[in-house]
Order: structure tokens, then sequence, then C-alpha cells
């Protein structure tokens, strides 16, 4: 048996929650191709947050998704977690979620990539009912990388990245150059081709992070859902993950939507934040419209300073609040 048979043996016998921790990401038409990314090196992305100016938001390829009076709640529960909430994403755009514990980002997400099935409303992928597109169909459109995925130790990183190309190859199909092109520009853009052959539980948790992210990039697809992707992380492999998202933004259609629990984060790397509590949108539209004083004490129940940064609102926390708003 060669080795792209016995690659393709082992993408497909991977456990389920492989395929259904993470669904996708990236489209065809991501502009990093490998002799570029080669040409230019993973040390040549946009490293300070400069380029803001020079994204572009929307295009042909981007992905478009929408929840409409979106419903969704969790067995034994009395009340919904998400009570009648509309969300429209963008095309092109990257979407922070934010709020505090228990606000409903999580299942909002989940919601949108179909992880979870909404109690009343829809959610459209590319105009199209979610319900109405077979599993690999959603595949090749939309993927989530969630908090739980979990895959074998002995697993190597390039196995693993190989095996987000399940969407686009049969049963028993062998590795075709287009997977093998995607597989080296995904790696490339994560910056874990050095570690290719490393097994994944070798890997610290900066890097296994970085690996599934590669991942999900070489399904190709045109939305990329990320929950809490920076969580648990040191700042450098943070840093590097947002970079990924940056990349993305600055060189490809993709839609992003993230759950972001550092406020910073959200103010710099995104162009639209949703901000929840308690189930319910609270504010929605641009950083340096949604990053307030007055949202963090209302949302977030803190009282801290922001003000106009470089890469958008800067915020110094001051302390808790105590009180209730409502």
């Amino acid at each position: 048996m060669d080795g792209n048979t016995q690659r393709a043996l082992v993408s497909e016998a991977l456990p389920a929650s492989i395929s259904e921790a993470l669904r996708a990401v990236v489209p065809e038409s991501l502009r990093t191709s490998r002799s570029a990314t080669a040409d230019h090196g993973h040390d040549d992305r946009n490293r300070d947050g400069h380029a803001r100016a020079d994204r572009r938001t929307g295009g042909d390829g981007a992905g478009e998704l929408a929840g409409t009076e979106l419903v969704v709640g969790y067995p034994g529960a009395e009340t919904p977690v998400i009570a009648g909430e509309t969300v429209e994403i963008e095309p092109g755009s990257v979407t922070a979620l934010i709020g505090p514990n228990g606000s409903g980002k999580s299942t909002l997400l989940k919601t949108l990539a179909n992880q979870l099935d909404a109690e009343a409303g829809s959610v459209l992928v590319d105009g199209r009912d979610v319900h109405s597109l077979d599993p690999k169909e959603l595949a090749r459109k939309l993927g989530l990388l969630s908090q739980e995925s979990t895959s074998p130790n002995g697993l190597t990183v390039e196995d693993l990245v190989y095996h987000g190309r399940y969407p686009h190859r049969g049963f028993f199909e062998t590795v075709t150059t287009a997977d093998q092109a995607a597989v080296n520009r995904a790696m490339e853009l994560a910056g874990v081709t050095h570690l290719r052959t490393r097994e994944l539980g070798s890997l610290s948790g900066g890097q296994r992070q970085l690996a599934w992210i590669a991942m999900v990039l070489a399904q190709e697809t045109d939305i990329l859902l990320l929950d809490e992707p920076t969580t648990f992380l040191d700042p450098h492999h943070q840093l590097e993950v947002m970079e990924i998202v940056e990349t993305l933004h600055d060189e490809s259609d993709v839609t992003v939507v993230l759950v972001l629990h550092d406020i910073e984060q959200a103010a710099r790397y995104a162009d639209h934040v949703i901000a929840l509590r308690d189930g319910e949108v609270r504010a929605r539209g641009p950083p340096a419209e949604v990053v307030t004083e007055d949202l963090l004490a209302n949302v977030f129940r803190i009282e801290a300073t922001v003000e106009a940064g470089t890469n958008g609102p800067t915020v110094t926390m001051e302390g808790p609040l105590h009180d209730d708003p409502s």
C-alpha cells in the first residue's frame, strides 16, 4: 500500500469527533499559494496589524451566513439560551462574538454551524437553508473549529491536516495533487510546516491548536467559524492564531466568525463586533462603536477606560461592578 493510499485510509478512519469538531475553512480563492508563501515566508505575514485600511470586505467568493429569529435551547432548560435573535454576517468580514461567560456566544456559533438545532428560526448558508445541505456539501462551504477538538496523540500533523480534505474525496480515494497543494498551503499559512512529521502528542497546546487550524484550512471552504481559538494559549500563540485570521482577511474572501474573550483582540482584528449578554444581542457594529465604556459596564459588568488606539479601541480595566444594571 503506497503512502497516499495509507493517508486516505487514515483520513477516512479518524474518529467522528475530528470531522464533527471542524468542518472547514478558507475558499479556493485563497490568494496565498504555496509558491507565493514560499517566496515571502511565514514571517512576512502582517505582524503589526497595520493594514486595516487595505483590507477588502466582501468579494465574489465570500461566503454568506445568516441566522434569522433563532431560538436555541438545551434539553431540560426552562428557557432558551438564545431567544429570537437575528444575525447577518457580512461576507468577507471578520466578525467577533463577545460577551461574558454564559452569554450564548458559543451556542450561537454552534447553531450557525449546524452543530445545534434551533427550536425556531433558520440558518442560511449562501442563501440556502443549512438543513438542505448534505454533510459533505456543507463541509465544503462552512467549517467549525470547536473547543472540543480531540485526536489520537500518535497522529502526525501532516496526517491530521490531510484529514481536512475529506469533503473533497470519496472513501478509499488516494491523495491528489490538489490535495497535496491544499495541505502544503494550509500548513504554511498556519506556520506548522516544520512540524509536519511530529506526532500531536509531542506538541505544546499552542502548536496543536495551529495544527487543527491547518486542518480546517485544508478543507478550502469560504466560511470559517472559530470557537474561542485563543483560550488557554500563551500570548505568542494567541498572536499566531490571530495573525492567521488577519492573513485570511487580507489575502482571501473568506468570511470569519469567532468567539473571543479578549476584548482588545476583538477590537483589533474584527471588522464587526456582536456583543451578547443573557442570550440577547446588546450591541453590534464596528469595534469603535461597540467597544465603549458603557458597553463594558452594561454587558461585562466592569469599569474600564476606553481610548482610541492605532489598531482599534484600547481597554484599561479598572475593576468589577457589583450592582445589577437590570
